[in-house]
């Protein structure tokens, strides 16, 4: 089986949705698919520094990359519109015999459905959350239009839809979409224990041995919550902590947070590290006490699940799409989206620091048990057997 995998971008400063289509479709290929992505040469504000036009290995896996249209105007830039890639898409879509599509409200995304869609090529679609009630709100108007004009034909010519959480799901199905949907989470890849990870990040942070240390890795952008989390994280300033802020965004909403930050008291016990990767990340992950993410809304939450693996406990809010997963195996705190609860959350685990670890390491043996690479390109791959039984398109109003 071809498969042919769309998103808008593949950079590692667009997070976790994207780097998870780079670890899937690693995954498929050492399962014995025959899959490759096509993409944009995207990288924020910036391009990536790759060859364009032409089949490449990137990150271990073959990916073409087309250039992205990049004016000065931020809102055009970020649809990412390519006409390389529209041209490549119509002479070569037919050659696959199904189209993973991610992302939607998107240019490379809906040029891809749309081509599939003439050309009678199957196709599944992954929405990334962009169907969930947050999400949706932002930009209303101009959403509601696409949809309209667009995006719902595209949809509901899709095979299937896509969702990585049961929450996503429900939260779609207001819009009553006719495409069939399945439930497939993102997988990780569980890390390598760093030896005295702890140690060596208070030394790094320059932290006495027995400071806890309070981590939000992921990227910075009005939905994360970070306008809670940190009036909560004031609340408790009787209490020894450090904050640790990893991850870039927009230079204004850096600004922004860096203001909150000094505004409630806790410049002197916040560190910001910038987008990290690598053995970094994963120190931070493995050295820290305790991961937060108070966000609005998460169709999955990438970051959550690399914390729960790499053994630390959570604390999340309703909005991200594990709080149930969370709650039921007894992972970490959900705390309801509310600046006082969040910091009741937040005092119940450094009151109970023993218990603090109990939780992640349960959730490192959970999650390795259960969200593999592996695992999730075994369904993947069920679900792209069944596809292939679907018969061909029949026309949908």
């Amino acid at each position: 089986m071809k498969v042919l995998h769309i998103i808008p971008s593949v950079a590692s400063v667009r997070g976790g949705p994207s780097q998870a289509v780079v670890e899937a479709v690693k995954a498929l290929i050492n399962a014995g698919v025959d899959a490759e992505i096509a993409t944009t040469n995207d990288n924020g504000d910036d391009l990536l520094y790759v060859p364009i036009g032409k089949l490449v290995e990137y990150k271990q896996v073959p990916v073409q990359f087309f250039r992205r249209f990049s004016p000065k105007v931020n809102s055009i830039r970020e649809f990412a519109f390519s006409q390389d890639l529209t041209t490549w898409l119509w002479q070569n879509v037919s050659q696959y015999d199904l189209l993973h599509v991610h992302a939607i409200f998107s240019y490379p995304s809906t040029i891809a459905m749309t081509i599939a869609r003439l050309q009678r090529v199957p196709y599944i679609v992954r929405p990334l959350g962009q169907l969930c009630e947050w999400s949706l709100q932002q930009s209303y108007q101009k959403k509601q239009l696409y949809l309209k004009l667009i995006e719902r034909a595209n949809l509901n010519y899709s095979k299937c839809i896509h969702f990585t959480s049961e929450q996503e799901q429900q939260e779609a199905a207001p819009l009553k979409l006719r495409s069939p949907s399945f439930v497939v989470p993102h997988g990780l890849y569980i890390p390598h224990i760093i030896p005295n990870a702890r140690q060596r990040l208070r030394q790094q942070l320059n932290l006495p041995d027995d400071e806890p240390i309070i981590l939000f890795l992921s990227r910075l952008h009005a939905k994360k919550g970070l306008d809670y989390l940190i009036p909560a994280l004031s609340k408790l300033l009787d209490y020894h902590f450090t904050f640790v802020i990893a991850g870039s965004g927009d230079a204004d909403y850096e600004s922004k947070i860096k203001s909150l930050v000094i505004a409630h008291g806790l410049q002197n016990r916040t560190h910001f590290t910038g987008f990290v990767k690598g053995e970094k990340k994963d120190l931070l992950l493995q050295g820290s006490d305790l991961f937060a993410l108070t966000s609005h809304s998460e169709n999955f939450g990438v970051a959550v699940l690399e914390a729960l693996a790499a053994g630390i406990p959570a604390i999340i809010t309703p909005g991200v799409a594990l709080a149930n997963m969370v709650t039921q195996e007894n992972l970490g705190y959900v705390a309801e989206f509310d600046i006082t609860a969040i910091a009741t959350s937040i005092k119940q685990a450094l009151d109970a620091p023993q218990e603090a670890k109990q939780r992640g390491d349960r959730a490192r043996k959970f999650i390795s048990e259960n969200y593999t690479w592996d695992c999730i390109a075994s369904k993947l791959i069920s679900v792209y057997t069944e596809i292939k039984k679907i018969p061909t398109f029949t026309a949908l109003n």
